[in-house]
């Protein structure tokens, strides 16, 4: 059996402004931007350059329950992890950008690690992991 994720959803509160800023402050692309006049919804995926798989699916709340959710999807936890080929070109770019970090740049075991906040505070480890 193969299985793999393909797609993780992440509450928006608006799909201009995120995918604004996926695009712009990170570089993902944009993938689907399509309207779904059945459920008043949109279709919006967005991810990172070079990405085989996995997606991020921009999801716009859509009740006040969900609402309370933007930005701290995972507790205050990071949430999502973005692994990249080079820490510091991208944190570098990602500074330049404005992205907000939540935590600096370190050397762990495993690589080179920073905590990043997306526009609604997510929190997400933009990692480069060493190479076995």
């Amino acid at each position: 059996m193969a299985q793999s994720l393909a797609h993780v959803a992440v509450l928006v509160r608006d799909y201009d402004e995120a995918i604004a800023f996926y695009t712009q402050k990170l570089g993902f692309e944009l993938l689907a931007d399509e309207h779904q006049p059945e459920q008043d919804k949109r279709w919006v995926l967005v991810a990172p350059p070079g990405a085989r798989g996995t997606s991020l699916l921009l999801a716009r709340a859509s009740t006040p329950e969900q609402e309370a959710f933007i930005g701290d999807q995972a507790g205050g936890r990071v949430f999502l992890f973005l692994e990249t080929d080079d820490f510091w070109r991208d944190h570098r770019a990602y500074t330049e950008r404005g992205v907000q970090w939540a935590r600096e740049p370190k050397e762990a075991p495993y690589g080179t690690v920073a905590v990043f906040l997306d526009l609604y505070g997510n929190r997400w480890d933009l990692v480069q992991f060493k190479k076995s």
